[in-house]
């Protein structure tokens, strides 16, 4: 009998706690829904183009080079003319030093001296370099130290350096700002989500003379809907690329707990049975066949190996793989 109490009183605790956080999420939505209908921007004036434009991812979850480490976070390195720079520093899950990003920058030759600048595209766990820093509102490179010099670190939200790499320099940009020749960020796109909460993402767009508009996104929270909105709102010219995170772990995820796919659960802005499913795999890749990019790369970080085949089925030859230590080359790329 004792046990049958404890039982009940155990489910009555978690019939609680969903039903808490189901009444933050809807107000959450309220929220979000509310901040994107007013976010309402002019065309940014001229916010000049790009040459060449590489992008090398550094931390992701699939690689071809034997040499580098893999996890399910993101970092890439971006090269624009005379323009270097980070985005997110990944997850360093088993909070090691060297980190993932760390050790696979140390085996390509890349030093952190050659960065102008870091930016985040939001500051979840598996970009700010791990859990730690994602409770302290920090990020970490590695965990131990690590030289870096003082460049601008650019957040959707207040955050800080850690004590391993205390050089940068945080400014927050909410709103959509040049950060350097040809390069943007488009401001943040809110949304609430399940188990994550609030988020405020950005995503950049570079502007390649001749090409168009290249999106570099980190998880796509804000939905690559939104996220093109935004950019034929700030841009005239077309969109001539999407590279980056969009969060599709359908039918699978990088983060499983048994049979709980915890992306799925933690990435949606739904009850945790609804989730993402297939039919917002197939509105996002209409949603960018309506814009008809020469240039797609999906990361696998945090969508799903199906997810990733149905934009290859879709895109053919535009579509190009997203793995550590192979440069994306929108040089070589159709004109």
């Amino acid at each position: 009998m004792i046990i049958l109490y404890l039982l009940l009183g155990l489910l009555a605790l978690i019939g609680l706690v969903l039903a808490l956080k189901l009444k933050q999420l809807k107000a959450g939505n309220k929220r979000a829904a509310a901040e994107r209908a007013a976010a309402r921007y002019e065309k940014l004036p001229d916010i000049g183009t790009v040459s060449s434009l590489t992008v090398l991812p550094l931390v992701d979850f699939y690689t071809d080079d034997e040499r580098l480490k893999t996890e399910a976070g993101v970092s890439y390195l971006i090269k624009t003319d005379d323009t270097t720079f980070l985005m997110d520093v990944g997850f360093n899950k088993n909070k090691e030093h060297p980190s993932p990003l760390f050790h696979n920058m140390q085996t390509l030759g890349i030093s952190f001296g050659d960065l102008d600048y870091i930016f985040f595209s939001h500051l979840h766990l598996d970009h700010v370099g791990g859990m730690r820093e994602f409770k302290n509102g920090q990020f970490s490179i590695s965990q131990g130290p690590v030289e870096l010099p003082a460049i601008p670190a650019y957040t959707p939200a207040a955050m800080a350096p850690s004590s391993w790499n205390p050089g940068p320099e945080v400014k927050v940009i909410p709103e959509p700002i040049a950060l350097s020749p040809g390069v943007v960020s488009i401001g943040v796109i809110p949304r609430n989500l399940f188990l994550q909460g609030y988020t405020l993402e950005n995503s950049l767009a570079v502007n390649i003379a001749g090409k168009g508009i290249v999106l570099v996104i980190g998880c796509g929270h804000q939905t690559i809907e939104r996220i093109i909105k935004r950019a034929q709102q700030l841009f005239d010219a077309p969109i001539y690329g999407i590279i980056g995170g969009l969060h599709f772990p359908v039918k699978n995820g990088r983060i499983m707990v048994g049979p709980l796919n915890l992306q799925n659960i933690a990435g949606t802005d739904t009850p945790p049975w609804k989730g993402i499913g297939e039919q917002d795999v197939k509105s996002a890749i209409a949603a960018v066949k309506a814009v008809n990019p020469e240039f797609i790369a999906l990361s696998p970080h945090d969508s799903s190996d199906w997810s990733i085949e149905q934009f290859r089925e879709a895109f053919k030859e535009r579509y190009h793989d997203l793995k550590v230590g192979r440069e994306l080359n929108l040089n070589d790329a159709k004109t």
